[in-house]
């Protein structure tokens, strides 16, 4: 007799407190589940179940094998649901929550192609440049950059994005280029004021020295695109990654202000809710993500 099944009954007996209602859970005769116990009691050599007229209750031996049983059930039932996922044609709608300037200029030229290999799939892309509560905001996973704040959540590594200090050769013509750190000081610095800490710039001094730098107020942008436009502009120096200034600086419209400066690397993440099974649609879109920006990065954008 199948070793599973008679660990199912007994456990059904006990969650459902007797025969019959064990017999309708499992929608087999109350006989059926009776033969199920037995066979397993004397497989075991135990007696698991105190039986009376009036209620059927676990002995200490089996109240153990209880505990133990369901687990093992559990893990077959999820083992048997992932077989089926990963089966299971990708489908449905797929919300993402993206940051605005990434989602722009990188991810949203890619989902054509993601759409024709997967027809059976709607994407809701959401452009933003706040932090979001994934479940509770019902989001199906997002594209993170930088160092990832909710360690609840899983999160595959896309490719990576380096910061620069960039302006226009103008703007150097005009105010001069910084040779170290500290004469940020007395240059127009471009805030990002989207950011929590947008006005303090991380940066690391050629010594290895972790430095920060605020900037001044001479203009704040909560748009990324928008301060480089800024900084080709001539209007002051920008930090920016490298996903959005590496075509302009490939044309020669801005410059790396310090250039002995060691570049800060940031990674660029899918993350989503945590559990052992992922949707098919989500893991479809990760695999996709992978491929499309697996020549990308750090630099070459």
């Amino acid at each position: 007799m199948d070793r599973l099944t008679e660990m199912e009954a007994f456990a059904t007996v006990v969650d459902q407190g007797g025969f019959t209602d064990a017999a309708k859970k499992m929608g087999i005769s109350k006989s059926a589940v009776s033969k199920h116990v037995s066979s397993l009691e004397a497989r075991l050599g135990a007696r698991l179940l105190n039986r009376t007229t009036r209620r059927v209750s676990p002995t200490e031996i089996g109240l153990a094998y209880y505990d133990r049983a369901r687990r093992v059930l559990n893990d077959a039932g999820e083992a048997d649901a992932l077989v089926t996922s990963m089966q299971s044609a990708p489908s449905g709608l797929l919300r993402i929550s993206v940051a605005t300037d990434f989602g722009v200029n990188h991810l949203s030229p890619v989902l054509s192609e993601f759409l024709g290999d997967f027809p059976d799939i709607t994407v809701n892309m959401v452009l933003n440049n706040r932090y979001v509560e994934l479940i509770s905001e019902g989001f199906d996973m997002a594209v993170r950059i930088g160092e990832l704040e909710d360690s609840t959540l899983r999160a595959r590594k896309l490719t990576e994005t380096t910061k620069r200090m960039i302006a226009s050769p103008e703007y150097f013509e005009k105010y001069g280029r910084p040779e170290k750190i500290d004469d940020l000081n007395d240059h127009k610095l471009l805030h990002y004021s989207n950011q929590s800490s947008g006005n303090v710039w991380k940066l690391t001094a050629p010594s290895g020295e972790k430095r920060q730098v605020r900037t001044a107020g001479w203009l704040s942008v909560n748009d990324g695109q928008s301060l480089l436009n800024a900084a080709i502009s001539g209007l002051g120096i920008a930090y920016l990654p490298s996903f959005l200034y590496a075509e302009a600086m490939e044309q020669g419209l801005v410059m790396d202000a310090i250039p002995d400066l060691p570049q800060e690397t940031q990674g660029i993440y899918a993350v989503y809710p945590p559990g052992r099974f992922t949707q098919p649609k989500v893991r479809a879109f990760i695999d996709f993500l992978v491929h499309a920006f697996a020549e990308k990065g750090p630099s070459d954008w």
